[in-house]
């Protein structure tokens, strides 16, 4: 029997989807090891904490921890999944949208907001009710309705006053409802999509937070935006995030470390062995 690939999984933890990875590992010919992400001491051009691995599977939870290592990484000859290129750009939302506007994938119509006058214009441009988002961020955190134009300000006082500086970099774009549409991409294949629903007291519709879901039926709509996505970014492992608008889907964002456990649930997909043939494949 020939040796297994080693592959390098890199997180800060192991949760539900990395175990199930690990797992599935074996039967692709891979071994798939944790490498935790707060002890990697990446620089030095012989890497000796990654060195072994033919790839590194990039699954930092952080905002900012993944590209950082995943450059570090590549410098050093160890190729990454995803590459540098595509989670840098999914790590900074505005980047992102700019970078799929210009290819001709739609986006929500937004603001970039670094100041109190970029906020007060970004109210003036658009209609309430509005969100308020952070550039650097995920998992439904910080993101804040403004149903009402006599509390906006208030709101954005918590993130004048309480963000740092990096975290104080805003979007504001108008409230596109309480679902969602969450596509799970290995490669360049869409290998599930499941819709998300606000449900309770909670208006967000983040997979991450537990929000009723269903599958959803192939939709050529959905596919030609997710392949416009993976056009811009290349194939890799996404989560694409959509909301559905009157005029058509627009890509509200795209998690380079996706968790699948909702998507998976709802349609019955194997993610991990679809994940687990895809490394085969860019190692053979």
């Amino acid at each position: 029997m020939s040796a297994l690939r080693p592959v390098g999984l890199v997180a800060d933890r192991i949760a539900w989807e990395e175990r199930l990875l690990i797992g599935a590992a074996p039967a692709f010919g891979l071994r798939i090891d944790w490498v935790n992400d707060e002890a990697l001491s990446l620089g030095h051009p012989d890497a000796p904490a990654i060195k072994g691995y033919d790839t590194l599977l990039v699954r930092s939870r952080s905002y900012t921890r993944g590209g950082l290592i995943a450059t570090l990484a590549e410098a050093a000859g160890v190729p990454t999944l995803n590459t540098a290129r595509a989670i840098h750009a999914c790590e900074n939302k505005a980047a992102l949208r700019a970078l799929l506007q210009t290819a001709g994938v739609p986006v929500p119509d937004h603001r970039l907001v670094l100041s109190r006058k970029d906020f007060e214009k970004a109210l003036a441009d658009l209609p309430l009710p509005l969100v308020l988002k952070p550039v650097f961020g995920g998992m439904g955190k910080r993101v804040t309705l403004i149903r009402h134009a006599d509390t906006a300000h208030s709101v954005y006082d918590y993130v004048e006053d309480l963000a740092h500086a990096f975290e104080q970099a805003s979007l504001v774009e108008p409230y596109l409802g309480g679902s969602s549409v969450r596509c799970l991409v290995v490669g360049r294949e869409l290998i599930g999509a499941a819709e998300f629903e606000s449900g309770g007291s909670d208006w967000r519709n983040n997979a991450a937070l537990g929000n009723k879901n269903r599958a959803i039926a192939h939709d050529p709509d959905v596919a030609k935006i997710v392949d416009g996505v993976v056009d811009v970014l290349g194939p890799g492992i996404y989560g694409v995030d959509l909301f559905a608008t009157p005029d058509g889907y627009v890509v509200n964002e795209v998690n380079h470390a996706p968790g699948f456990r909702a998507v998976a649930s709802a349609t019955g997909t194997d993610i991990p062995s679809a994940i687990g043939r895809y490394v085969q494949e860019l190692l053979a």
